[in-house]
């Protein structure tokens, strides 16, 4: 008998997961329509207000994609939009990669399962304080190609990234059975120039990729005459007053609609050095309830920002401003904090759209918050110094940068002899970022391109001295002019009073598998690698507390957190339960500054707003 009931509650069960699987299916497959009305967006010929929110598919664990879907639903979202990054799917030439956190596809599915529309954002260019503006780094090694513009190499690696694209999400599309409403072609391109011509390119470069949906344009409210392609929908970044944004759509469209803010902003990002970005969630409310009670769809950018891990986060410069490499932390002060938790934005948000739900409609219940957790503090047993960790050398007169070497990202170590030299100044013309120099492995000094140093005065021992030289990528700009601009390393040549040096040798460290490091024990004040164990019973969020250390990297059970650097104002990074395991968790760390350190320690909740 208890055999036969056990068989009879699996039997149920399954029968219970096939008819939500039919469910699910059926729900994937009912065809809808979707087009633009003279004011507003019709959804099987019925106005539809998107309710959206911006959410990127590689700053969430894949294993929390869901939950952050069901956070949207409760706080009234029916929309979720993305960019989608090139230099994740093709991070060498010709080889892409649509797997694990990158299987943009499966994103798309989940939130079609979770009853939510999606706004894809394909660019290719998208900003977004992401390395490169989420341009593959090769690119810069095809000679005379110009991103942004009609360059026929670089609209030939475009068309080939595109139809990649499209071969995974055009399927998708409402008008092929899917949930994506509407495409986006280049990105906030009149902030960067005019050429209608260019624009038109890329129109037909998404229609031949099998984007034969709604296409849209956005672009800030200044520029928005400069980046809309005539045809399309003219989105609107930046504003929230219902009257200009619909006077701007109706220069831009033939005198109508619909309208749509593609770029809401409820906050900020952060960048190293400076303060943490708040705004409070008062300054929204009453903008929020006036677009949507004049019937103006909306994209938050963010909704949910998350965590910029690996080394994947951009930087901004200008000329009237310094280089600011952007923070791992994508907290953003989003309704949904980086670890997928309600704020109370969050909550005032909700009750805003609340209001304009449709009659008789309720919004789900608030997921409860995820536990989080501090650990033990955690020994790091063992240590290496990098310089016991260098691959094979690259040899050269001339320092290459990291794109001769074909490095994408992480860190490069210049090597040179200096015999019977000179002290003097030590001078790196255009370092890109930051750079550790060390003489017979002792740091002799520092260079931090945001502070705009290129030089420092060194004292040189008798005889025969090995001068490293460790230089890190913090982050290929991805915003204006300089995009042209970004190679890595030492971009141009080394002078010691006033002499050039030559004859390098040049190791790429780009710290993309950290399983095979040596931890050979060494008494340095040079970078080192450190590695530690620790044991769980219980797991939960955690967030590992930086604030004794000095710059550098943490991997735990082979996952890129992303960077730490004690200047601030983030200390802390954040550790998703869904990476951690019971029983042995691994960590490893890169350390730069602070060699002596050999204990970590971890908090229940974040710290992003100290300096140090």
């Amino acid at each position: 008998m208890k055999r036969d009931n056990m068989l009879n509650k699996k039997f149920l069960k399954l029968l219970a997961c096939l008819v939500l699987a039919g469910s699910l299916y059926a729900q994937a497959q009912t065809k809808h329509s979707f087009s633009f009305g003279d004011q507003d967006f019709m959804l099987d010929g019925k106005p539809f207000q998107m309710i959206s929110g911006e959410m990127h598919y590689p700053r969430v664990p894949r294993e929390a994609w869901r939950a952050r879907m069901k956070m949207a639903k409760a706080m009234g979202l029916n929309t979720i939009g993305t960019y989608v990054f090139w230099n994740l799917h093709e991070p060498q030439k010709g080889k892409f990669d649509f797997s694990g956190n990158n299987d943009v596809a499966e994103f798309v599915k989940i939130a079609q399962q979770e009853g939510l529309w999606v706004i894809l954002r394909p660019s290719p260019y998208v900003c977004a304080e992401w390395e490169f503006g989420g341009y593959p780094y090769w690119l810069q090694n095809e000679k005379g190609l110009i991103v942004r513009s009609k360059e026929k190499q670089y609209l030939d690696e475009y068309r080939k990234y595109i139809i990649e694209i499209g071969k995974q999400l055009a399927p998708l599309q409402i008008n092929h059975g899917g949930n994506i409403l509407m495409v986006q072609i280049e990105n906030e391109y009149g902030s960067y120039a005019a050429d209608k011509e260019y624009l038109t390119i890329n129109e037909s470069l998404f229609k031949e990729a099998g984007f034969d949906g709604l296409l849209y344009t956005c672009d800030p409210a200044n520029d928005v005459a400069k980046g809309h392609l005539p045809g399309l929908l003219p989105a609107v970044n930046g504003i929230d007053n219902p009257a200009k944004v619909k006077k701007l759509v109706n220069d831009n469209h033939g005198g109508k609609g619909p309208y749509y803010i593609a770029e809401w902003y409820p906050a900020w990002f952060d960048w190293w050095g400076t303060k943490h970005h708040t705004v409070p969630a008062s300054k929204y409310v009453g903008p929020l309830d006036s677009v949507l009670t004049a019937g103006i769809s909306i994209n938050m950018y963010m909704f949910h920002g998350g965590t910029t891990r690996g080394f994947m986060n951009g930087a901004n410069y200008k000329d009237t401003s310094p280089y600011e490499p952007q923070t791992s932390s994508y907290d953003y002060d989003a309704p949904l904090d980086e670890a997928g938790n309600a704020t109370a934005k969050f909550m005032a948000f909700r009750n805003v759209i609340a209001k304009h739900l449709p009659p008789g409609t309720n919004l789900p219940e608030v997921p409860a918050a995820k536990p989080s957790m501090a650990i033990e503090s955690i020994k790091l047993t063992g240590s290496g110094a990098l310089t016991e960790n260098l691959p094979v050398a690259r040899k050269s007169e001339h320092p290459l940068t990291f794109e001769d070497m074909n490095q994408d990202y992480g860190y490069v170590l210049y090597r040179t002899t200096l015999e019977n030299a000179k002290s003097g100044v030590l001078k790196i013309s255009a370092l890109r970022d930051y750079a550790i120099i060390m003489l017979n492995g002792k740091r002799a000094g520092i260079l931090d391109r945001r502070l705009k140093q290129d030089s420092l005065a060194i004292t040189i021992p008798a005889g025969t001295v090995t001068l490293d030289i460790l230089v890190e990528n913090m982050g290929r700009i991805n915003f204006g002019k300089y995009l042209l601009e970004n190679k890595k390393g030492i971009t141009k040549q080394v002078m010691l009073g006033g002499k050039e040096l030559l004859g390098w040798n040049m190791y790429s460290l780009p710290f993309s598998d950290v399983s095979k490091l040596k931890y050979k024990m060494t008494d340095t004040d040079a970078p080192v690698v450190k590695k530690g164990a620790f044991e769980l019973t219980t797991i939960a969020d955690t967030y590992l507390d930086m604030r004794k250390w000095g710059k550098g990297v943490v991997w735990i059970n082979g996952h890129n957190l992303g960077k730490y650097w004690s200047i601030g104002a983030q200390q802390t990074l954040y550790v998703p339960a869904e990476w951690l395991k019971k029983g042995n968790n691994e960590v490893v760390v890169l350390e730069l500054l602070k060699s002596d350190q050999n204990e970590l320690s971890s908090l229940s909740k974040p710290i992003l707003d100290l300096q140090q």
